[in-house]
């Protein structure tokens, strides 16, 4: 069969590259095209565009580069009519994918969604709409199934991928030698994948490192971005940065400064204590304010229905309150335990890995059927 995947992020392409790998061993003369990043391509997917080309944070990025992403979609949807696909695999990333869903509709392809956009978050009623566009919803979050029966739509709950992304982590014993990280403990900052949200939340992150001397401060660096970035503010703010391995830095870590997003669930299954950094625009923030409908941002939170993971969100993710949270968290705190074991609740509510393979199966056993029926 022919597959068509869209992801629009860093954790979308990780996810749906595992996922090829699982469709691919059920379907071994499957064919992917994709719109995504390295981790698809590794997998052998044909990639037509970078997500590096979509990302673009807040409301009002995403107002200003409204030309680039029309072009885009238009780029996109003809693509999918000369490749003719048998299914369009859309992950996450709703803006972009759900009018890609209604294009496809239109024009009679199969339609599946993996990892639901977080329509539980703000603006619900997408799930009328997502209900009308999409035929199979595979979900990654117990919670989402019980969210869209209240709209009458029955989603399938696979698991969670991050899950079977950890499992399959191999630590490496020279990860110190091989990054010169020195003895001291490390303090891992996760600042995002997006240039404006790294360089925004890195300034503050970085803001506390002389009041934590005994620590060394490690930044994750992501593949959309440049090394010569990358480079830059290694030397401005005379800090390592690990390039593209994250878990390994994660292994490693004592504790975590993260922006909000999949990082926040992935510090909190290695097991890091984390303060969650979370900083937009005044135009974007004040948009999400009025339309946000949870309590939390992270992800971590969100899943255990209660704070686990204090979250510094605009005016609250200053020097003075960040320092104050990162002590409460290093060894020897009690605020530290606790939020150990609320990760060890979080682990046990999102079950075993397992869910690129479920995925897969189901979505080959549903296209089977519309053939059966077609």
């Amino acid at each position: 069969m022919k597959y068509y995947l869209i992801a629009g992020e860093r954790s979308g392409d990780l996810h749906a590259a595992n996922l090829i790998k699982s469709l691919r061993q059920e379907d071994p003369q499957a064919t992917f095209r994709a719109w995504g990043g390295d981790y698809m391509q590794e997998t052998g997917a044909e990639l037509v565009r970078h997500y590096r080309e979509l990302a673009f944070m807040g409301f009002w990025e995403v107002a200003k580069n409204i030309r680039t992403l029309r072009r885009l979609m238009a780029e996109c949807r003809a693509d999918i009519l000369e490749y003719r696909p048998d299914v369009i695999v859309l992950v996450d990333y709703a803006g972009f994918n759900l009018r890609i869903a209604q294009f496809a509709k239109k024009q009679g392809f199969q339609v599946y969604y993996y990892i639901s956009p977080k329509v539980w978050a703000w603006n619900r009623s997408r799930a009328h709409r997502i209900k009308a566009l999409v035929d199979r919803m595979f979900v990654i979050f117990p919670f989402e199934k019980a969210f869209y029966q209240q709209y009458a739509y029955e989603v399938d709950y696979v698991g969670n991928p991050l899950l079977d992304a950890i499992e399959a982590f191999k630590p490496d014993t020279n990860f110190r030698q091989k990054h010169k990280l020195d003895g001291r403990p490390i303090i891992a900052l996760l600042p995002g994948s997006r240039r404006q949200e790294v360089e925004k939340m890195l300034e503050v992150m970085l803001s506390v490192k002389l009041s934590f001397q005994d620590y060394q401060f490690v930044i994750a660096g992501v593949t959309n971005l440049s090394k010569e970035f990358y480079e830059n503010i290694s030397r401005q703010y005379q800090v390592p940065v690990v390039y593209d391995e994250a878990y390994g830095l994660l292994s490693q870590a004592t504790a975590a400064l993260v922006t909000s997003g999949t990082a926040t669930l992935e510090t909190a299954l290695f097991e890091v204590p984390q303060i969650v950094c979370y900083r937009l625009s005044s135009i974007s923030y004040a948009i999400a304010k009025r339309l946000i409908k949870v309590k939390y941002i992270s992800l971590v939170n969100l899943v255990a229905d209660r704070e686990i993971v204090v979250e510094l969100i605009q005016k609250e993710l200053n020097t003075q309150r960040l320092q104050t949270e990162l002590q409460r968290i290093l060894p020897g705190s009690s605020d530290r335990e606790k939020q150990l074991a609320g990760y060890r609740a979080i682990k046990k509510q999102l079950g075993e890995p397992g869910a690129s393979a479920k995925a897969a199966n189901l979505m080959i056993k549903y296209l089977k059927e519309s053939r059966t029926t077609a």
